[in-house]
């Protein structure tokens, strides 16, 4: 059974930092893409972030560039995402997930078949 667990939101000022995580359990982490979505009060989920299986290629969502970055470390089946900068509109819950490698970094929540129960981020201005 996949599992995948994140933590490290909560709130923080305009400006500040958190660090986002996800432990993913059940299946072979190294063979599958990540990414971070993230959905707002009345909004529809949207793609934040992605990595590839070896962390080789990245996307990242227009708004979050240059203050966002992925990583993952395949021998502890983890995928990060460090959050710079941050403004009032990425607050969201963020979920992290899973899709099987296809070559390009998908963006499509639909690919993604796997999800983590989501993390409260709140950007207080």
């Amino acid at each position: 059974q996949v599992q995948l667990v994140e933590s490290g939101g909560g709130l923080v000022q305009v400006g500040g930092s958190l660090r986002l995580s996800c432990v993913a359990s059940g299946l072979t982490f190294r063979s599958y893409d990540m990414g971070w979505f993230r959905q707002a009060a009345g909004k529809e989920r949207e793609f934040v972030a992605g990595i590839s299986w070896g962390g080789g290629r990245r996307s990242y969502l227009d708004s979050v560039k240059g203050r966002f970055t992925i990583s993952r470390d395949n021998p502890k089946s983890t995928v990060y995402l460090q959050m710079n900068s941050l403004r009032p509109e990425d607050t969201a819950v963020y979920y992290c997930a899973a899709a099987r490698s296809m070559g390009e970094v998908t963006t499509t929540a639909s690919d993604f078949r796997s999800w983590g129960q989501g993390t409260q981020v709140t950007v207080s201005s």
